[in-house]
């Protein structure tokens, strides 16, 4: 198969659709990316928790691109099937004061570095995530002027933070710009549903991408299609689920994620900042009702085989 790189030293903070795109492609051509991580390399193996605590965050979320699509318009669809990731071995997981689902439990910075191969995540010596890499941040330039943070998602698809992005995925991206200006960052080499901590096992990476165009899709947000059960990797030996209840989902959320780092002290003696950090990295958040008013349930998933 032959394809271009783009190197990772093309790299943007932000979305802005003034940005000159370092590649133009045709419809059915593939790329491959090299990915800096989500600290843009202000964190490495080596880093400890106060690191962490000085970050800058400037130059936090990099994406490298843009990409632009010949033939690409408003109104019509950019495809991109997701190849293959080549990771780099090690990741990081952190807890950032004042960000993340339980930002007023941990008010302290932390870090927890992980190594990886093709087999799976070595979280710690007792617990071993599968392998299963996907970029956290994708997505096509918004149409509105001016620099735009690349944190929140937009209808454009950006941080969205999708798992289930992974080998074999093929996602649908609405085109407000012409050419549509691709660009891609902050992978993970695993995530549970919800990144609840607020970051991943962030890694950098090699991804390869192929691109189509979709005439005329006409699509509100992004859409995705998956060619197996997102879920059979960890499948195998059952789940252990807690709950949350309450008016608001955000509530609901909450307390089935501190509900799960108390069940993992009590079970596991795992002190509670590591807890909330494998929670973010293994932990999938389901919504499992929203019709019972006045009370919402939000399940937290912990799959069993993690464990050895």
């Amino acid at each position: 198969m032959s394809y271009r790189t783009i190197h990772q030293a093309h790299h943007h903070f932000g979305w802005d659709h003034s940005i000159p795109p370092v590649l133009h492609i045709s419809p059915g051509e593939t790329v491959e990316f090299e990915v800096m991580d989500a600290s843009g390399g202000q964190l490495s193996a080596t880093s400890t928790a106060a690191d962490v605590a000085r970050l800058d965050f400037a130059r936090v979320n990099p994406v490298t691109g843009p990409v632009f699509l010949e033939g690409a318009q408003p109104g019509d669809a950019v495809a991109v099937e997701i190849l293959e990731l080549e990771g780099s071995g090690w990741g990081w997981t952190a807890i950032i004061p004042g960000f993340g689902l339980l930002a007023s439990d941990f008010p302290e910075p932390f870090l927890h570095i992980s190594r990886y191969d093709a087999d799976g995540v070595s979280f710690t010596g007792e617990i071993r995530i599968p392998f299963r890499p996907f970029p956290g941040t994708i997505g096509l330039a918004p149409a509105e002027p001016g620099l735009h943070s690349v944190v929140p998602p937009r209808e454009v698809g950006g941080n969205m933070d999708i798992r289930d992005l992974t080998r074999g995925a093929r996602l649908y991206l609405p085109v407000q710009v012409p050419g549509g200006l691709f660009s891609v960052g902050d992978t993970h080499a695993a995530q549970g549903d919800g990144e609840v901590c607020g970051t991943a096992i962030e890694s950098p990476m090699r991804i390869r991408l192929r691109f189509d165009l979709v005439k005329g899709a006409g699509l509100r947000r992004p859409q995705f299609s998956l060619p197996d059960a997102p879920t059979r990797h960890v499948d195998g030996k059952g789940y252990h689920v807690t709950t949350g209840i309450s008016p608001d989902l955000m509530q609901a959320a909450q307390d089935a994620v501190r509900d799960m780092i108390d069940y993992l002290g009590k079970e596991y003696q795992l002190e509670p900042p590591l807890a909330y950090a494998l929670c973010s990295v293994a932990v999938d958040l389901r919504i499992s009702e929203v019709v019972d008013a006045p009370n919402w349930v939000v399940s937290a998933y912990l799959p069993k085989s993690i464990f050895r």
